[in-house]
């Protein structure tokens, strides 16, 4: 906002986080200072461990933008199509001098809540059959069906754009497993901060 060049943070979360209080402080900042900020929360329905209704006495955790006075609008999470379309006029509202909004994507958490954990709720395992239902929805495959019914993709392209990605993500992590820490204590310091 300071420097004027109609820039805008979007930041993502999950549904966790916004039960804690440094997101209410930042959203309470961005509100006041009118920030161009666009707050997009994932809301798997689940918290790391804990189901949504032990967590929030709100269906849509987008009522809470209302104590800010921020607009909100909750989206299906699993439709690419909305949730640009939702996050677009978030941006545009942002580069208007407007303040920020508030876009809850309804999504599903397909595995653990991070590498290493395993898969429970309330010390559960969750259902397999449940996620296997989850799966059916998952946003990147309905896309490119959308994508090819309309035939702005063909079958080949869609195998090929596959691959490369596939290929990319493959390459990327070949070069991670192979470069050293780095060694420069002021690196974070010039990778995190602008003047």
């Amino acid at each position: 906002k300071k420097n004027g060049r109609g820039q805008v943070v979007v930041c993502f979360f999950g549904d966790g986080s916004a039960n804690r209080g440094t997101w209410h402080e930042a959203a309470n900042m961005a509100a006041l200072w009118k920030l161009p900020v666009v707050w997009v929360c994932e809301n798997n329905g689940v918290a790391q461990f804990v189901p949504i209704e032990d967590a929030y006495p709100l269906e849509d955790l987008s009522n809470l933008a209302s104590a800010f006075g921020m607009p909100a609008v909750v989206v299906d999470g699993q439709d690419v199509m909305a949730v640009a379309e939702a996050v677009t006029a978030a941006v545009e509202r942002a580069r208007e001098g407007k303040g920020p909004s508030f876009v809850e994507c309804k999504t599903a958490r397909f595995g653990p809540h991070g590498i290493g954990n395993p898969d429970k709720v309330h010390g559960n395992d969750r259902d397999p059959r449940q996620i296997e239902e989850l799966k059916r929805r998952d946003p990147v495959a309905l896309f490119r069906s959308r994508l090819l019914e309309q035939g702005v993709l063909t079958e080949e392209d869609a195998e090929r754009i596959s691959r490369e990605a596939e290929a990319e993500v493959a390459e990327t992590e070949a070069f991670i497993d192979q470069s050293p820490f780095p060694d420069d204590p002021g690196m974070l310091d010039r990778a995190l901060y602008a003047e």
